[in-house]
């Protein structure tokens, strides 16, 4: 039995193809279609539905910070100096230095701590999370609230329009809420390299929400298929594709996420070795000269036939007008404008190693640096 969002409804009342997603019945499209979707968030306001995320919350004690200590325990990133209200995206490891999970994580006060988890992951976040953390903290599981992203150029208007809030000084990872009313969360972050929001709710105050959301003449339903072809975009990782319980920060191409002099934590002597010797393959970009289209699986080869990867996400970029992908290679091979094929049923597709990003995220803070 498929498990479903506060907004599953919803999402039938609206027509869209509804598919399986991490043990949940969720919208793969709508009456759009994925292309036109994607091109609509990318030019003014789509609303997806991410409730089947996992939203929550870790406290120490008061005037401690056990809770401080543990978070740079689990993962390799610095919250030290991170300040309250504001979001770091980071990785849980394992002893090996592999990946249990990407997350966000927002510190909320001095020794309290917000996750975002994956919700094909939640699960075994949370029991690796409990089994580690110390007996002072405490740890409380949200699964009555909901959440919504409103992503594009146009959403901080609607967000004026809509729910009279003017969120422009909000900055990028930041989150916003009532003081003294824990009634929404909104944090100005998201998964698709635009300007966008993240809203928790609870599960009952959801739909009406949305609708009131999707109301505004900005605002069209996107499904998971365009908002998978968007992070594709932007070099985003897809847990369970790009990074694995097997794959480190270090080949994934993520050494930002680990705190500067930062030790000790789980699996640092792997990470730590990787930072100062390099590893044998590494997660780059590709884009297709050729015509046609490579996915995940897709064998990598050299131009003188030596298989050196595997593409692990790809398909047609709507913005750009051409197929994408990204991949492990053997490291000798991933300097960017490196010429390689692409195996694709028995045919070899020429390629290119592009950096990442494909394209310039529109976010607040790409927006200020402009």
């Amino acid at each position: 039995m498929l498990k479903k969002t506060a907004l599953h409804d919803l999402h039938k009342k609206l027509g869209a193809k509804m598919g399986e997603f991490a043990g949940y019945d969720m919208p793969l499209y709508y009456d759009l279609g994925v292309m036109k979707e994607h091109l609509w968030t990318r030019e003014s306001c789509g609303l997806f539905d991410v409730s089947h995320m996992g939203q929550a919350l870790m406290t120490g004690s008061e005037g401690g910070r056990e809770a401080l200590d543990f978070v740079q325990h689990i993962t390799p990133s610095s919250f030290e100096k991170l300040p309250i209200n504001k979001t770091k995206y980071t990785v849980l490891t394992n002893e090996e230095g592999g990946i249990i999970d990407d997350l966000m994580i927002t510190r909320t006060d001095e020794n309290e701590f917000n996750f975002v988890l994956n919700a094909g992951c939640k699960d075994k976040d949370i029991a690796w999370i409990k089994q580690h953390m110390p007996e002072s903290c405490k740890f409380q599981y949200h699964d009555d609230w909901a959440l919504l992203a409103l992503q594009g150029p146009k959403s901080e208007i609607v967000v004026r329009e809509v729910m009279d809030l003017d969120l422009s000084d909000l900055p990028y990872m930041g989150l916003w809420y009532k003081e003294g009313d824990y009634s929404m969360f909104i944090s100005r972050l998201g998964y698709t390299g635009e300007d966008g929001f993240e809203i928790s709710v609870p599960n009952d105050k959801a739909a009406a929400l949305a609708e009131k959301l999707l109301a505004h003449e900005a605002v069209k339903p996107i499904g998971l298929a365009a908002r998978d072809s968007l992070r594709v975009e932007m070099g985003y990782a897809l847990y369970g594709h790009d990074i694995d319980a097997t794959t480190s920060p270090v080949e994934a191409d993520m050494s930002w996420v680990i705190g500067k002099k930062r030790d000790g934590y789980i699996g640092s002597k792997r990470i730590r070795e990787e930072l100062e010797q390099g590893t044998s393959r590494k997660l780059v970009g590709l884009k297709l000269i050729d015509k046609g289209i490579a996915r995940e699986g897709a064998e990598i080869y050299s131009k003188d036939g030596k298989k050196i990867g595997d593409l692990t996400s790809g398909g047609h970029s709507p913005s750009l007008g051409c197929a994408i992908g990204q991949g492990y290679i053997d490291t000798s091979h991933a300097a960017d404008g490196t010429e390689v094929d692409i195996d694709v049923r028995g045919r070899k597709i020429a390629a290119v190693i592009t950096p990442r990003p494909f394209m310039k995220a529109s976010t607040k803070s790409a927006r200020n640096a402009a």
